[in-house]
């Protein structure tokens, strides 16, 4: 296996873990469980560490694939500077929602005012991730890039 393999299987961490941690979270919020939500923050928290090493491995990846005939150097960017941004916003959005799980034992009102900020938050990062996924995709597969 290469880190091209890897990025590959680790990349639907985040891409789908992102949404599900965001719906999740609507449910805690729409059921007022604070048990779900914790579950929904806490799924947010491991996608954005999950996400650290995607973005690495597909750092290593980028190197291999940019060496095939006929890969597109612009695409390649254009993924790569896609990825870095929703690293960004992944990391944000991990780190709010690992204070607001770590108030809940001591703030409960604190933490629960962060949940509507992290809903959106979420929704905002799971869109960065889908158009991340989707240039990623445009990569080797030429039937879903747009036609001009």
């Amino acid at each position: 296996m290469n880190p091209a393999h890897i990025h590959l299987l680790t990349n639907h961490l985040p891409v789908l873990g992102v949404p599900f941690g965001a719906a999740v979270l609507l449910y805690g919020l729409w059921r007022r469980s604070d048990d779900v939500k914790r579950l929904g923050l806490l799924v947010l928290v491991l996608c954005a560490a999950g996400a650290v090493p995607v973005y690495l491995t597909g750092l290593w990846a980028e190197e291999q694939v940019e060496k095939i005939p006929g890969v597109s150097s612009g695409l390649v960017d254009a993924h790569h500077d896609a990825a870095t941004t929703s690293l960004a916003g992944a990391v944000l959005l991990g780190c709010v929602a690992l204070v607001s799980l770590l108030l809940y034992s001591k703030r409960r009102d604190a933490a629960r005012a962060l949940l509507w900020t992290l809903l959106v938050g979420a929704l905002a990062v799971a869109g960065l991730m889908a158009w991340t996924a989707n240039l990623g995709g445009q990569i080797r597969h030429p039937e879903i890039r747009s036609v001009k």
